[in-house]
Parts: structure tokens; C-alpha cells; sequence
């Protein structure tokens, strides 16, 4: 063996070394300054010292080979490399979270759990129908379920905390894939002794001077500027006095006069509250929903009943 590929073969050895002295700790380290972007606070969280925890990621850092945090004396921040890393090991991490879980489930007898993620229209009728199917056909299959934002449900299902979501979005980003479960017509909310009746309304703008409690563009983007282009089509833009992302509190406050309200038609059920729905003509608007998943998911129990989404 020559010399220099005697010095290859000890310096490839020597990097091999370097790798392996990354243990979990240092990935736990990493996060907690990545969340905190601040070393006392990440510290104070971990309970060690704060030269101790700069320590372990400047150490961190030379084995990987790569600048993780841009420091100053007032500010921590990610470099482009430590964002790709902290986005992995959100993932990598919920994904070791979740297959305990699921082997503890499954050692139980369980076929598993799946995790979904809502807004609260789905549970109208979509998600109910889905979770009646799914029970019919595999009973040993769990499910958890959170009520959330669009925005919300789409981060988690990227790092693996949620499987499927049913949301109002025009789009996803790439590695998800998005399916129509629901179309849906608007309706006009009104207190119960409006004037206004199924007979008497022809069209939105005869609300046009009311005060409007509207969904909050957080709740969607796309749903919150279709309601806007319902009053808009019509020639005016609606007054916009209350919003909200819960449709209880929205029709409560239509019931104590604090205005109208526009919603998907299917919202109209469910709710005990002295208001009246007006389903809303002649508009070429649609409520739709979608569920979502991550392409790559591999939760054996989504894969059986996926057929029923």
C-alpha cells in the first residue's frame, strides 16, 4: 500500500470514528437551543449548564462538519443548515415517538392508531362517516382527534405527528397529496326574528349594510377571501365587525344580534342556538373540503382504511 493510500485509508477511518461519536443526546441538545434559540433558556430546560450545553454543540458541530447556529452577542439564530437538520429531527423524532406507541398498540392487540387532524365542519358528517366505516371494517384500529387550524394540521403531518387532515386549502406542499371529499353550498346566518326569510331572500346584498362575523382568514385563507368575493360579486365589501375560527362562537354571536354571518350550508346542523339558515342563490362559490396525507406515510393502519377517504 502506498503512502498516500495508507493516508487515505487512516483519515477515511478516522471520519468513520468522528460519525459514530454523535450520540442522542447531542440531537436533544440541538433542539432544545433550535426551539429556544437562546443557549440559558435550552440550558435552564435541559437542567445543565450553559458552558456545558455550548460545549456539546460546538462539538456537535466539528463532527458533523458544519455550522448549525449564527451567534452574537444578543441573538442565536439557524444557519441554512441547521434549519435543514432541526426540520429532520422534528420528523425523525415524532416518527420513533409515534412507532412506540403503535408497537405498545399492537402488542395489545391493536391494529394500531391513527392520528387525525380537523376542522371543526368535518365533523359535521365527514370525519363521523369515515371513523363508522373504518370501525365497521377494522374495529382494532384507534383514533385520536384534534380539532386544528389548516396551517397547524399541515406542519404536523410534515413531521409525522399527524396522518391525515381534513382542511380548506387550495393547495399543499409538495410530498402531500389532497382529495375533494366535500362540496358544499353557503348560507346566510341570521338572528331568528330577522325580517329576512327562505320566501324574502333573493340575494347577499340585501344584508349588504349589516355588520358580518366571519370566519378569520387563520381558519383558511381560501375560504375566508371566497366570502369576501360572495359580498364582492354583489357590489359591496362586507363590514367586517367580529371574526373567529369556532363556529359556535360565531353563530352565538349572530343569535345576540351582533351582526350576519356567512357559512358552509352543512354547518347548519348540529348547533342548539336561535339563529336560521339561509342557503345563498345564483353563486358560483363553493365550499369545498379536502383530507390530506403525506405521500411517503408508512402507518400500516392508515393503508387500511385510506380506501374510505
Amino acid at each position: 500500500m502506498s503512502i498516500f493510500n495508507k493516508y487515505k485509508y487512516y483519515f477515511s477511518q478516522l471520519l468513520i470514528t468522528m460519525r459514530y461519536q454523535l450520540e442522542l443526546r447531542h440531537f436533544t441538545y440541538f433542539l432544545a437551543v433550535a426551539e429556544e434559540l437562546h443557549f440559558r433558556k435550552a440550558a435552564d430546560r435541559l437542567f445543565i449548564s450553559q458552558p456545558g450545553l455550548s460545549r456539546q454543540i460546538k462539538q456537535m458541530e466539528e463532527i458533523i462538519g458544519a455550522a448549525l447556529f449564527i451567534r452574537d452577542k444578543r441573538n442565536v439564530s439557524l444557519t441554512a443548515a441547521g434549519q435543514y437538520l432541526k426540520k429532520e429531527l422534528d420528523y425523525i423524532f415524532n416518527h420513533i415517538d409515534f412507532t412506540i406507541k403503535q408497537t405498545h398498540l399492537i402488542d395489545r392487540g391493536s391494529d394500531g392508531e391513527i392520528r387525525i387532524g380537523f376542522l371543526g365542519s368535518a365533523m359535521q358528517s365527514v370525519v363521523p362517516d369515515l371513523l363508522v366505516k373504518s370501525n365497521e371494517a377494522f374495529p382494532d384500529v384507534q383514533f385520536s382527534l384534534e380539532e386544528m387550524s389548516n396551517h397547524d394540521q399541515v406542519k404536523a403531518i410534515e413531521k409525522d405527528q399527524l396522518d391525515i387532515g381534513f382542511v380548506r386549502l387550495a393547495r399543499v406542499p409538495e410530498g402531500l397529496k389532497m382529495k375533494t371529499v366535500q362540496t358544499d353550498t353557503f348560507s346566510l346566518v341570521l338572528p331568528l326574528d330577522h325580517p329576512l326569510s327562505g320566501r324574502s331572500f333573493k340575494s347577499i346584498d340585501q344584508v349588504s349594510t349589516e355588520n358580518f362575523i366571519l370566519f378569520s382568514s387563520d381558519y383558511s385563507s381560501l375560504y375566508y377571501n371566497k366570502i369576501i368575493s360572495i359580498c364582492e360579486d354583489k357590489g359591496f365589501a362586507p363590514k367586517v365587525s367580529h371574526k373567529s375560527v369556532h363556529a359556535q362562537t360565531i353563530f352565538k354571536l349572530v343569535e345576540n344580534g351582533l351582526g350576519v354571518a356567512i357559512v358552509p350550508t352543512s354547518l347548519q346542523y348540529g348547533f342548539n342556538l336561535k339563529v336560521k339558515f339561509l342557503e345563498i342563490p345564483k353563486i358560483p362559490q363553493k365550499a369545498e373540503l379536502s383530507v390530506i396525507w403525506k405521500v411517503d406515510n408508512r402507518n400500516p393502519a392508515l393503508l387500511q382504511v385510506k380506501r374510505f377517504l
